[in-house]
């Protein structure tokens, strides 16, 4: 099947599964959640449709009802704690006029949202303890976990620095250059030997992580505002030598969108989004799903795929 086919069959099944609230569920005709929202929110958004503009408008209004007094956004409605979501949900409202004072106030939440390793007791802690062999990281530079108050791992930092990147320098808050600048080592100081990234460990009990593609693919895309580093470039050859070995949608999707974002074509394997047939994936997860049109729309902004150099 034709690529402009498939994505023409996958924006169609994703646009069916909009709830009457305006959000998406993980599974069709299921409860609406924060995340699959927001990506369906940014897939349909990179079609730039106008018959797509109802559906934003109330992808909008569900979005901007769930967030909470403190400015974060909670896994779904039901939910009373803000979480990693804050991050996507700030992102795709970031170029929306109407939205500024709740993406504003979701950026002071992401700013004062530390993980409890950069609390000062268990910094005391840390320096007094002997050096240990089970783990292999510097706990002293922090990003953000999926909860709050929580330790850093690698893809919530990858989605909060991505949206700090969706707004204009003097509409961040004064602390976010030093958290991104932090978050950024923090990235780096988690990558597997060899390249690429897991959850969050790069080696335990001595023994080195095994990298995984959707980590990985992540902290590539979040790299990419930064300058070149010699670690991104072993990740980046570490994502190219595994997307042959890649045999699910959502996967390929990410991984494709990455190496595009690098401006590094998709290497020639034997299974690629094109194979599949509408059948395997319109029942996938709708943030796979989203990740699937996005891949396919090769004038999305986002991830924008990196051209002639640019």
């Amino acid at each position: 099947m034709s690529a402009s086919h498939l994505a023409e069959s996958c924006f169609s099944h994703l646009r069916q599964r909009q709830n009457h609230d305006g959000g998406w569920g993980y599974l069709p005709d299921s409860q609406s959640w924060t995340e699959p929202t927001c990506w369906a929110v940014s897939a349909l958004a990179s079609a730039r449709m106008e018959s797509d503009s109802a559906a934003l408008s109330r992808a909008r209004s569900f979005l901007l009802s769930g967030q909470l007094q403190d400015g974060s956004w909670p896994s779904n409605p039901e939910i009373g704690t803000g979480s990693w979501v804050t991050s996507l949900a700030c992102a795709v409202l970031s170029h929306d006029q109407e939205a500024g004072h709740a993406t504003a106030a979701a950026l002071e939440w992401l700013c004062k949202d530390l993980p409890r390793t950069n609390s000062p007791w268990l910094r005391l802690i840390r320096s007094l303890r002997p050096k240990s062999n089970i783990s292999a990281q510097n706990d002293s530079l922090s990003g953000w976990g999926w909860t709050p108050g929580t330790s850093s791992w690698v893809e919530p930092t990858a989605f909060a620095l991505l949206s700090i990147q969706q707004f204009r320098p003097e509409r961040l808050p004064h602390a976010v250059q030093r958290r991104r600048e932090i978050a950024t080592a923090m990235l780096y100081d988690r990558m597997c030997p060899g390249g690429g990234w897991n959850c969050g460990n790069p080696r335990v009990y001595g023994v080195p992580g095994e990298a995984l593609v959707l980590p990985t693919a992540w902290a590539l895309i979040a790299l990419r505002a930064f300058p070149d580093h010699e670690r991104k470039s072993m990740s980046l050859a570490w994502l190219e030598a595994e997307f042959r070995k890649i045999r699910s949608p959502g996967s390929l999707a990410v991984a494709g969108m990455c190496l595009e974002t690098y401006g590094r074509a998709t290497p020639a394997v034997k299974l690629n989004l094109e194979k599949f047939v509408p059948k395997q994936i319109k029942n996938c997860a709708a943030h796979v799903l989203a990740w699937v049109c996005l891949a396919l729309n090769s004038h999305r902004k986002w991830p924008a795929p990196l051209r002639n150099g640019n």
